[in-house]
């Protein structure tokens, strides 16, 4: 992501590290590839840039034009971030049930924050988002959940990266769903280098859509909006791991004070899932999986009420 026509800033996106962790007690090595340190603090930093220098490339993206995107945060960070380095105007519509530390981050880079009723998970944003896009010729819509330049970039670089740090076949990559587009990518990937790897979908165990559960209220932030986007449902999934959300919020505890890990709920909620996977397979196998974001967006949260009860 860089050149002459980029930002600075966006030079840092990707080449995140992927730690070995080691579970003493389960007995387990797990490899985690640290997406929080992306500048913005997530995994969809990488989304956010591909996206929006594209549009510029094309042209789509002019001078008045005004970015509009449906989060639940991270993206709306994201794009707050990309578009304050490279000029652009950005609009987020966020369910009001967000963390606030979300909202106070996209309006500090300078993005415009509008929040709306999700009574029907991310369906009720995205409709907003494509209304706003009908009225107002200025809108550009990176459509997050069908874009397929989301999971393109997690094919060409984020699954690249993994396949190079790790170094060994991997058995097992598993992550959870906003969009669809890492599981998509990083599957398709993995499977074209190493046919035998599983893909598995970490899902609230509130609301394992896949599953075959209906959506409901869970407490992971950022996974399991309400529907089965479209890149979800090309993504190359293996299986489906539950997760609790009391479970993910003591994983996201274990993180961060067995392993100095200041990550967010989705996090733990991964590695919940992945050591279940692992467990599986046995202390041979090779699990990875992804810490999303940083702890900072969850301070108004369950996952710091429950810490400062501890």
């Amino acid at each position: 992501m860089t050149g002459p026509t980029v930002p600075p800033i966006l030079s840092l996106i990707g080449n995140t590290p992927t730690l070995p962790l080691r579970f003493e007690p389960e007995g387990v090595t797990l490899f985690a590839k640290c997406e929080f340190l992306n500048p913005s603090g997530s995994v969809k930093d990488r989304f956010a840039a591909e996206v929006l220098i594209d549009a510029r490339k094309r042209g789509v993206l002019r001078a008045d034009s005004v970015v509009v995107e449906c989060t639940s945060g991270n993206t709306g960070i994201a794009l707050a971030m990309v578009g304050a380095a490279m000029g652009c105007r950005v609009r987020i519509l966020m369910g009001e049930g967000a963390s606030v530390e979300r909202r106070y981050l996209m309006e500090q880079l300078g993005a415009e924050v509008r929040l709306f009723k999700a009574d029907r998970g991310y369906r009720t944003g995205i409709e907003l988002a494509q209304e706003m896009a009908a009225a107002d010729p200025r809108v550009f819509l990176p459509d997050q959940f069908a874009n397929p330049l989301n999971s393109a970039e997690h094919e060409r670089d984020t699954a690249a990266e993994l396949i190079r740090q790790i170094d060994r076949p991997i058995d097992a990559f598993v992550a959870g769903y906003g969009t669809g587009g890492t599981l998509a990518g990083v599957g398709r990937a993995l499977k074209a280098r190493h046919p035998g790897a599983r893909v598995l979908a970490m899902e609230p165990a509130e609301a394992a859509m896949l599953g075959g559960e209906m959506p409901c209220c869970h407490w992971i932030e950022g996974v399991a909006g309400g529907f089965l986007p479209p890149l979800l449902q090309r993504a190359p999934i293996d299986g489906e791991i539950a997760v609790k959300s009391a479970e993910a919020l003591a994983m996201t505890r274990r993180l961060n004070r067995e392993f100095g890990l200041l990550v967010g709920t989705s996090s733990g909620a991964n590695v919940a899932a992945a050591l279940r996977v692992a467990g599986d397979l046995g202390p041979a196998a090779t699990v990875a999986t992804l810490l999303c974001d940083r702890a900072e967006r969850y301070f108004s949260t369950r996952l710091f009420r429950a810490a400062a009860a501890a």
